[in-house]
């Protein structure tokens, strides 16, 4: 039987370098499949390089009527409102990811991490930061996406998110992209390795038992 994967929950200040991470580990290694969120914002487009955000590998962008439907037919994991747009975890691809093998990696907001971990216990938390406040408002300057005034707005949720990064299971300076890969790798592969000891020795246990109380 194909051992299942691991879900882990990533989350982080806008600006951090999920994105970048979240790409270089999984062109790093095979075995990562990035979940895609729902949103009901628009494509953003980089004013330096005039790219736009691609439905369906950045997010799947949809309008507010399909996103309820999918809220009241209970088909995401977790969703979030905010700055006036949900986003929200598709269940389908994440349960088929996991019973495939595949580790899954989720970048969601603070307020849905919590819900994933609420309803699946054995999911990692990883929170990921730059080192300093101003290396985060030099980030944030340079992806070239938003004005002066939304900056400012991101710096402002930032200080609230961080109230919630007590927690997390693990808190992850990204300062160096490569080292960050190989430490998160490493993070989510030791868990897994964890998590399927623990469910084989349970499972081995428990059967060793039944099989040692026949005609009891």
């Amino acid at each position: 039987m194909k051992e299942k994967g691991i879900l882990t929950v990533v989350s982080g200040f806008s600006g951090a370098g999920k994105g970048t991470l979240m790409k270089r580990l999984c062109a790093r290694y095979d075995n990562y499949a990035l979940s895609i969120s729902a949103t009901t914002r628009k494509p953003r487009v980089n004013k330096t390089t005039g790219e736009c955000e691609v439905d369906g590998v950045d997010y799947f962008f949809i309008d507010k009527a399909e996103f309820e439907n999918m809220i009241d037919n209970d088909q995401l994991i977790e969703y979030a409102s905010y700055q006036d747009n949900y986003y929200g975890t598709p269940k389908k691809y994440v349960e088929d990811m996991l019973a495939d093998g595949r580790d899954v990696i989720l970048e969601i907001e603070v307020q849905g991490a919590g819900k994933v971990k609420a309803k699946l216990p054995d999911t990692v938390r990883v929170f990921v930061t730059p080192p300093s406040a101003a290396e985060l408002s030099r980030r944030l300057i340079n992806r070239g996406t938003e004005d002066e005034s939304q900056i400012r707005g991101r710096l402002r949720r930032a200080t609230e998110e961080a109230e919630y990064m007590p927690a997390y299971d693990y808190i992850l300076i990204n300062d160096d992209l490569e080292s960050t890969v190989d430490r998160l790798h490493s993070i989510i592969q030791s868990q897994k390795s964890k998590t399927n000891f623990c469910e084989h020795m349970i499972s081995e246990i428990t059967n060793d038992l039944k099989e040692h109380m026949k005609g009891d």
